[in-house]
């Protein structure tokens, strides 16, 4: 089996790889993650039917990508296996992979009463990456929200801590959301396609976290540690919702690694929370306490 229903406190999650599964609402082949997710309370999954969320979409280094397509969404396309440790837990595998040669694996863990944790590793196994880092991307398609938009706390300038709202006007414009003290910049090949990971937002953020609203309830993503985690945000990723007559955004991040070296592990840890609808205070109130702030 590539995919598993999960059910735990009040939400329910479908995780799988990137293999088609016409019974499981017609999942399309490529897309992995977190194939369905809902909360008891809402009337469908937030993220957009046959798609997912969670998806590793994107490994680039700002050369190798922009060669095909094939390459770009390598992730898709390479073999992944899914692996269901117990009733609330799961593990994706993908190995060394033809191109950008990284090995991943992620370990998604549901606790009640509505929290899903991810643990993300990664090993690159050659020296491939030409301009000494690489960065591995993931996308979330959310289901025709009324509300597109994303909030974090941030700001304009150095250590500002207000509440931000990013939501971009087309796709690849201005997309992507930098930690205040960041200062690694990527360099791209010359006249290289347009992309997400490529487009900065003027705006920072000062903790690693968004949140975004759906139906009655609130989305909230946040990451430990900060470092290498960047904010992105696509107002039509996710494509056309006919049903709502609207976009469904896409809700994203990237991982950024500046300087590899080859069979070193890199990790990151993430938590969806998918709650009812609540105040700012309460939202960070869920942060610090996972955080440990």
């Amino acid at each position: 089996m590539g995919h598993a229903t999960f059910k735990t406190g009040e939400i329910t999650a479908i995780i799988g790889d990137n293999a088609a599964h016409a019974p499981a609402k017609g999942h399309r082949a490529g897309y992995n993650g977190i194939w369905d997710f809902q909360h008891r309370k809402s009337t469908r999954s937030i993220f957009a039917p046959h798609i997912s969320g969670l998806n590793l979409e994107h490994i680039f280094n700002g050369e190798t990508e922009f060669e095909n397509n094939d390459i770009l969404f390598e992730p898709r396309r390479a073999p992944m296996t899914f692996k269901k440790l117990n009733d609330q837990q799961a593990q994706l595998h993908q190995p060394d992979t033809p191109t950008f040669h990284v090995e991943s694996t992620t370990t998604f863990t549901l606790r009640p009463p509505w929290y899903l944790d991810m643990d993300f590793r990664c090993t690159p196994h050659q020296h491939v990456h030409q301009r000494g880092w690489f960065g591995c991307f993931w996308a979330s398609y959310i289901n025709g929200p009324a509300d597109k938009s994303l909030y974090f706390p941030g700001g304009w300038r150095p250590k500002e801590n207000l509440w931000m709202q990013l939501c971009t006007q087309a796709h690849n414009d201005e997309s992507t959301v930098l930690a205040h003290d960041e200062q690694f910049k990527l360099s791209w090949k010359k006249d290289s396609r347009d992309t997400l990971f490529k487009n900065n937002s003027r705006m920072r953020y000062a903790k690693p976290m968004y949140y975004g609203n759906f139906e009655g309830l609130v989305y909230i993503l946040m990451f430990k540690p900060a470092a290498g985690i960047r904010l992105t945000h696509s107002p039509s990723g996710g494509g056309l919702n006919k049903k709502f007559n609207t976009t469904n955004p896409a809700w994203d991040w990237q991982f950024i690694v500046p300087k590899y070296e080859v069979m070193k592990q890199y990790s990151f840890q993430a938590r969806a929370v998918l709650r009812p609808r609540c105040g700012r205070k309460e939202i960070l109130a869920e942060y610090e306490k996972w955080a440990g702030e």
